[in-house]
């Protein structure tokens, strides 16, 4: 491979902003994948992760793609998505990171993914890092004008209005939000040079356990719960960013809490406290501890998230404050926040 930008390359960040901001930016729908950076050249193709390791044995059927749509001399910023029935589904996307060379050829037919371009940081000869980022999106538009699924080219406008609408609406389809690129920027690989601006919710939740920190004696994360339909308490993810200060201090407010002899509980015997509770094992580290400290599931906290995958928050929920004044009864997902539903084939049409 011979690029005048080689692998590996750490991709353009982002930093959180309240609100779609006015002024001369390129708004972007912020897709909820793998973000991989492609490098081609010629039949050589490579799929670059964010932490710079290769995603190119886990799926064959993009490497095609892009060997077929591509120009032949690239590399293209883009994320790497698998579109279902109801949008987006990243637990798709993660079975796709498998050792087995037999599962993921099996998966690339079963749940084949798509890649979505934002970026062009080189072509044929030249590269454009240091080009503004309108120069950019016009190139890129050009060099995938034919483009077709599997490969697409992500929706962009400089119109904020269509930006805030693009926020609200597009979320039934499973996206994250919305991206701001100004437009006169260089391509800055690991700075937060972009803007986003993700869905900010809250919810009141059980805490069903928690876990140990890998430092030492203090709490590492809440393990939070919320009852379906038939009371039952589900898993739903955690809470997990505390000063080493509060960590301490958690324990002991855990304390009363902690299951006497004989007690059950709704996560323990069912699943086991050496697997995450309603899930598998970590795929991204196989060896991490996820045991966790069972409760008596009676303690709430209100914390604040930004969207649902099913039935779990997405992303790691971020600690508010303890809820003394509510019933763990009350915990349910009838409050959660619950998009309108919206075809993905709409926004890749936008």
């Amino acid at each position: 491979m011979d690029l005048p930008i080689m692998p590996p390359v750490k991709p353009m960040l982002a930093k959180s902003v309240p609100d779609v901001p006015d002024g001369p930016y390129l708004y972007e729908p912020k897709w909820d994948g793998f973000r991989c950076i492609v490098f081609r050249d010629g039949d050589e193709v490579e799929l670059g992760s964010r932490n710079e390791k290769p995603l190119t044995r886990y799926f064959p059927e993009v490497v095609a793609a892009v060997r077929a749509q591509l120009p032949e001399r690239c590399v293209v910023d883009g994320e790497i998505v698998i579109a279902a029935e109801r949008g987006l589904d990243f637990e798709a996307l993660l079975q796709r990171v498998h050792p087995a060379d037999s599962r993921v050829r099996m998966l690339a037919e079963t749940t084949p993914a798509s890649f979505v371009a934002f970026d062009l940081l080189a072509l044929e000869a030249d590269s454009l890092l240091d080009r503004p980022q309108s120069e950019r999106r016009a190139l890129l538009e050009q060099a995938l004008s034919g483009a077709h699924p599997p490969v697409h080219l992500t929706p962009a406008t400089s119109d904020p209005a269509l930006a805030r609408e693009w926020f609200t609406v597009f979320e039934g389809a499973g996206l994250d939000g919305v991206i701001a690129k100004p437009l006169s920027g260089v391509y800055a690989p690991d700075k937060r040079t972009m803007l986003k601006i993700k869905h900010a919710r809250t919810a009141d939740c059980v805490v069903g356990a928690f876990r140990w920190h890998k430092s030492g004696p203090v709490v590492g994360s809440l393990v939070l719960g919320l009852h379906d339909d038939n009371g039952a308490l589900q898993h739903v993810g955690v809470s997990a960013s505390f000063p080493m200060a509060r960590r301490a201090e958690l324990v002991e407010e855990l304390r009363p809490y902690l299951l006497e002899e004989g007690q059950e509980h709704p996560w323990v015997g069912e699943i086991g406290s050496e697997r995450r509770p309603g899930g598998e094992p970590s795929r991204w580290n196989r060896d991490k501890d996820t045991s966790f400290v069972p409760l008596r599931p009676e303690l709430v906290v209100e914390v604040a998230y930004d969207h649902m995958e099913g039935a779990r928050f997405r992303h790691t929920a971020q600690f508010r404050h303890f809820r003394p004044d509510r019933d763990a009864a009350s915990c349910t997902y009838a409050q959660l926040d619950r998009p309108v539903r919206f075809d993905l084939a709409e926004v890749l049409g936008a």
